[in-house]
Formats: structure tokens, sequence, C-alpha cells
């Protein structure tokens, strides 16, 4: 944490985010959607590079209130794989808004390296308001599969 308490979380490109998965055994990536968005939408696809996705959903679906028990329940799956504490989080969502939450929640619970994914796994709206056109991680060509 920032001095004053003031939590800083960096804005990682998805082509940065790949490369630093890639060439860090302890980086993670933390998929923060909901259910529905993971078997519609799609997954990052990280087995190229010999890792998984934590998933671990921000808000509940349908009806989309924030998850008290978030950080709880991340906590635990990163304990469960031996994720310390001092390794490099990435927080992936649509476009980058409820990672940013998820990633300064982490980061007060004592994670020293939560940064989030710009423009996220289906980035902006655009001009016709669709996403998977502009940016994100579908658009970058970064490798994903159908949920």
């Amino acid at each position: 944490m920032a001095e004053g308490g003031v939590v800083h979380i960096e804005d990682v490109s998805v082509t940065e985010t790949w490369a630093r998965l890639a060439s860090d055994a302890k980086s993670v990536l933390i998929d923060v959607r909901t259910r529905a968005e993971w078997a519609y939408v799609g997954l990052p696809d990280l087995s190229g590079i010999g890792k998984q996705i934590i998933l671990v959903e921000w808000q509940t679906f349908p009806d989309n209130r924030i998850d008290p028990g978030f950080a709880g329940t991340l906590r635990e799956a990163l304990d469960a794989t031996g994720v310390e504490k001092d390794a490099e989080l990435f927080f992936i969502c649509r476009s980058g808004g409820r990672s940013r939450m998820a990633a300064v929640v982490m980061a007060e619970a004592g994670y020293a390296c939560c940064r989030n994914v710009a423009q996220g796994f289906e980035g902006s709206l655009d001009a016709e308001r669709h996403r998977g056109r502009t940016s994100g991680w579908k658009v970058a060509g970064l490798p994903w599969v159908q949920g």
C-alpha cells in the first residue's frame, strides 16, 4: 500500500500483461468477470505458457452485486495454488473497471504487486456501442478459448 493509505494500481496493456505472465513464473492472471461472461464470451488461454487463470467473480450474476467475500475467496484460491503476497497479480475483466476495483481491494489486503489489465478482455465500446472490436485481449490476438 502506498504512503497515506492510498493505493496505486498500475494499468498494464494486454500485450504487456501477456509478456509478463510468460516471463515471470510467479505472476498470475485473475479473471473477475461473471460466470456468464466466462461461459458465453470466453476466457484468456494461458496453456501455451503453462499457466491457468484464477477465476473469482467480483460481482455475482445475475444481480450484479459486489461479492462481499471476494477478498477472502481470492485469498483462499491464491493460497491453494501457492501464490505468494509479492507475486505480480494481473486482474482482468470486460474492459478494466471491475478489475481495477478488485486490484485495489487485494492491494489493501496486503498483496504487493496488483495490476489492472487495461482494456480488459473485450475492450472499449466502438462507435456502434459494441465491444470486442477496438481493443482488449481478443482484439490483440492473444490466445483465448470459448468457456
